[in-house]
């Protein structure tokens, strides 16, 4: 079938263009640099106050010991009795503060674990299935308990992305999220429902690791 003298002319622009590709305008534009300005706060502060603004709990404690006594104090005041836990470190503590863990995530009251990384700029939390913890602990249960400690926390997200990177290599993680406050919807009538995908309470105990 013949092309018409229209098509024709049409495809040898295309050629044309093809063969002499426009440079960007903004070439500057264009790379690996965070759009976000890096703030001077510490990045403890910044995620502090990102966290607690989405309706995360967030508390600091000055070292270990200090973690232990305010866990301690926060599952007495909330009378949990099925906290979730399957990470030796985090076991450890709860064997130290007399609390048992308990086997079915299913019927638990929280579940407890660790992160990756905490994210300061958008107050999240970085969990993936590599952690002992795997996929389901921290959405699974009613309420998720996360210990991290100051050495996890970065600025962004691509810090966090690189950190993992260098991490694991070519054992990525299968499955790696941004945990941001507790589950929230505004589906229904535009109003503002938590815990309807997820947790509903979101707690991060922040202290400095012994060396």
């Amino acid at each position: 079938m013949a092309t018409s003298p229209a098509k024709e002319k049409i495809l040898k622009r295309i050629r044309e263009a093809l063969s002499n590709p426009v440079p960007l305008p903004f070439p500057e534009s264009e790379g690996s640099q965070s759009v976000y300005k890096m703030s001077d706060e510490d990045p403890v502060v910044v995620f502090a106050e990102e966290f607690t603004k989405l309706q995360g709990k967030f508390i600091f404690c000055v070292d270990e010991a200090d973690l232990k006594v305010q866990l301690a104090k926060l599952i007495a005041a909330k009378e949990w009795t099925k906290v979730y836990c399957r990470e030796k470190e985090n076991l450890a503590i709860l064997e130290s503060i007399a609390v048992p863990p308990y086997n079915d995530l299913a019927l638990c009251d929280v579940s407890l674990t660790g992160c990756e990384y905490l994210v300061a700029r958008t107050g999240s939390m970085v969990l993936s299935a590599a952690q002992e913890s795997g996929r389901t602990t921290s959405v699974y249960a009613p309420i998720h308990v996360c210990i991290a400690y100051t050495d996890e926390v970065v600025y962004d997200i691509k810090d966090a992305l690189t950190g993992m990177k260098n991490k694991y290599g070519s054992s990525f993680p299968s499955f790696t999220t941004f945990a941001t406050g507790p589950s929230r919807t505004a589906d229904i009538e535009k109003t503002l429902v938590t815990g309807v995908h997820g947790p509903k309470e979101v707690y991060c105990f922040l202290t400095e690791r012994i060396k």
